[in-house]
């Protein structure tokens, strides 16, 4: 009987979703829904020392947010936080020290820190060395009555079997082998304070949850062998294993790091006015390939198109560029309304939720690729004219630019208020061409300089009419009269 797929998504309160656990989290909701199973959500809050307030609804809110939905998690569980799990991990722990498979170790830190100075300067590779060796019977009931007494606190190792071989297929390298004799030596598998470490605590989650597949970052590659060694010391079978690979700066070429300068958290991006659809298809395409060019999908076409044998053996490239332009396909296809409400907020802060406001929005939609861009976009109509670049300064010595301007001054000076309309404004630029022979390149780029100081924007009736009339005439003025 096939094992139902159940896979899971377990972030650390530790901090914000940032783009390597967002797509941890992506990849198994869409490995689950493509097959129908289960996506469940596990807080590992265990490392008390890094946790923070909040940590965790950040996390969840953000997921939503990109949404991804899940069909178990601490909100619909009890024990899916594994603070609230110690008595289970207790329960194993006592079982593989009562079968001789973990003990209690008294080696203090500072003894640990001399031994790993040792090993260093001797050229040894790190490991640990069991306190217990050559020791007998009655010597070592002496030495633990001793360290007890001392007040040592003991943490618990798993005894590793170093003659063992551990392997398995991988999702996405292939087959990957570690030898038991590689690992460092018996390791830690529950603290002094009575919390469990990771590899133990993941093992016995994964395993009483029915967790059937693992899905996470190559950087766990390293932990499957310690956790394959706790699979195999409590007879349990084992769930496979699919490791993704990094994901590197396109700019840099270093691996994506949550303290690199071009990436946000997923909280950034909301809070810029990124569309979680873009920003869901984009990390999509990060180590994964639906085959083909097109690269834009929606939620349902990804879910349906997903092969977890297309996921990339090679390094997922982040190019900032490529969000940047997704993001502003999302943005140009999207309902003006959608947009223009998540535009509020940001006008709003910067005193620019005027009549005008929709429409400047509807101006400069197809150019924007997060929200928040709305307010420098349209600071031509806030505030004064702003400085010219030198290539804009090439384009106004020309001898004809006065001559065109002067020309639709005198015009819109010559309109009413009234008359001032989106559509009588090309009209106007037209019979400015025909009374000054000067056309095209000539005519419509020192009219946009002049009016907007810059030499690419919206359309130009759109944006001289909704700077207005007797503003158009100044920056004119302006112009003509700097131009003198």
């Amino acid at each position: 009987m096939t094992k139902p797929i159940r896979v899971r998504y377990a972030p650390s309160p530790t901090g914000f979703l940032h783009i390597g656990n967002a797509r941890t989290a992506l990849f198994n909701y869409l490995f689950a829904r493509h097959h129908g199973g289960a996506f469940i959500i596990r807080i590992e809050d265990t490392d008390r020392k890094r946790h923070i307030e909040d940590g965790e609804r950040s996390q969840l809110e953000n997921l939503r947010w990109l949404g991804i939905d899940w069909d178990e998690s601490p909100e619909t569980h009890e024990q899916y936080r594994q603070s609230e799990r110690l008595d289970i991990y207790q329960t194993y722990v006592d079982q593989l020290i009562a079968t001789g498979k973990a003990y209690k170790s008294y080696v203090t830190e500072e003894e640990l820190a001399a031994e790993r100075e040792r090993q260093e300067a001797a050229g040894e590779p790190p490991r640990y060395i069991n306190e217990y060796l050559g020791m007998t019977d009655a010597e070592k009931a002496a030495y633990i009555a001793e360290r007890e007494a001392a007040g040592i606190v003991p943490t618990v190792r798993l005894a590793v079997n170093e003659a063992g071989i551990y392997k398995w297929d991988d999702m996405v390298k292939g087959e990957i082998v570690f030898e038991g004799g590689n690992i460092g030596g018996d390791w830690v598998i529950q603290k002094r304070d009575g919390y469990p470490t990771y590899n133990f605590a993941v093992v016995i989650d994964d395993h009483l949850m029915g967790i059937s597949h693992v899905i996470r970052g190559d950087d766990h590659i390293a932990n499957t062998p310690k956790q394959l060694m706790v699979y195999e010391a409590l007879d349990w079978e084992a769930p496979a294993f699919g490791h993704m690979t990094l994901i590197i700066n396109a700019d840099t070429g270093k691996k994506l790091s949550k303290r690199d300068p071009n990436t946000m958290s997923i909280e950034d991006y909301r809070k810029k006015g990124y569309l979680p659809e873009a920003i869901f298809n984009f990390i999509t395409l990060l180590g994964w390939t639906p085959g083909g060019e097109e690269e834009i999908f929606s939620q349902e076409e990804i879910i349906q198109l997903f092969d977890e044998n297309r996921l990339s053996k090679s390094p997922a490239s982040f190019d900032s560029k490529k969000l940047d332009w997704m993001s502003n396909e999302y943005i140009k296809k999207a309902d003006l309304s959608c947009i223009f409400d998540l535009a509020k907020p940001y006008l709003e802060a910067a005193g620019r939720l005027t009549d005008k406001a929709e429409k400047l929005v509807e101006l400069y939609k197809p150019q924007m690729t997060s929200v928040d861009e709305i307010v420098p976009l349209t600071d031509l109509f806030f505030s004064d004219f702003p400085e010219l670049s030198a290539a804009e300064e090439e384009v106004m010595v020309a001898e004809t630019v006065p001559t065109v301007l002067t020309a639709l001054k005198e015009k819109l000076e010559a309109m009413t208020d009234e008359d001032f309309q989106p559509d009588t404004i090309f009209p106007l630029i037209k019979e400015v061409q025909k009374e000054t022979g000067i056309k095209g390149k000539n005519l419509f780029m020192p009219i946009r300089i002049a009016v907007s100081g810059e030499m690419h924007g919206p359309e130009l009736p759109n944006t001289i009419y909704l700077l207005g009339r007797e503003k158009s005439i100044q920056h004119l003025a302006n112009m003509l009269e700097k131009l003198a």
